[in-house]
């Protein structure tokens, strides 16, 4: 009998430009994707239908949305009624983790993340984090994915029997924004099916002055391509 040589890989997908842009890559290099999305009862769901969106638009070959109910903790303005900041500048950025930084979260997403891998026997996870434009949170550094990474090969029957070795891709980790919007743009990928907002309008439009508004708008202007997607306003 022949063997499964399929390379399967489970990808966390948000349904931000970065996270899509990483699935778009793992597509490219070849492995049948398992998409993943948490819904972790944060301010707004327009993100949850973006991934939606992209996975379908991607033709993946699973996606599934798993319901995690982090309001329950607080401790962050995307998981409570705390304000969430605008109209900052990118050094102000840099200077704090901002209060949009959810406690754990990417060691919380990359836990569930492996449990699928695992009970699909696949090791390789892909994850869109950025130690560039990333905003001060701790869980996008290169020494947090190596530690997980050593993790995931200690924790889990598959590591301990040595059926597999676990490796989480992060091929946006040294990219600028306008370098991460440039590849999307080269794998083709459809920035009009992503949100990044942190604080959208009631009508959908991202509101173009929080943090994640701000660096994504700048990635478009660096990388001379035009952002599809509306803003209810510019900031800076």
């Amino acid at each position: 009998m022949a063997l499964n040589t399929t390379k399967k890989a489970v990808v966390l997908l948000s349904g931000g430009l970065d996270s899509s842009t990483t699935l778009a890559v793992a597509l490219k290099e070849g492995y049948e994707c398992h998409a993943l999305t948490i819904n972790y009862q944060q301010r707004h769901h327009a993100e949850i239908e973006a991934a939606k969106r992209v996975a379908t638009q991607l033709r993946v070959f699973d996606h599934k949305v798993i319901d995690l109910d982090l309001r329950a903790f607080g401790g962050s303005a995307l998981t409570s009624e705390e304000a969430v900041p605008k109209n900052r500048s990118q050094a102000s950025m840099a200077c704090e983790i901002p209060v949009t930084y959810v406690p754990a979260r990417n060691t919380v997403f990359l836990s569930i993340a492996l449990a699928w891998a695992e009970s699909l026997n696949a090791f390789d996870i892909f994850l869109g984090v950025n130690a560039v434009d990333y905003s001060g949170y701790p869980d996008c550094r290169p020494d947090f994915i190596r530690s997980f990474e050593s993790l995931a090969n200690l924790a889990t029957k598959a590591g301990v029997e040595k059926t597999g070795k676990f490796k989480i891709h992060v091929p946006l980790i040294v990219l600028s924004k306008k370098e991460i919007i440039k590849l999307g743009h080269d794998l083709d990928l459809d920035f009009s099916l992503t949100h990044t907002c942190y604080d959208p309008k009631n009508n959908g439009k991202s509101c173009g002055l929080c943090d994640a508004c701000i660096l994504r708008l700048e990635g478009f202007k660096e990388a001379g391509l035009i952002d599809p997607i509306s803003y209810d306003r510019v900031g800076l």
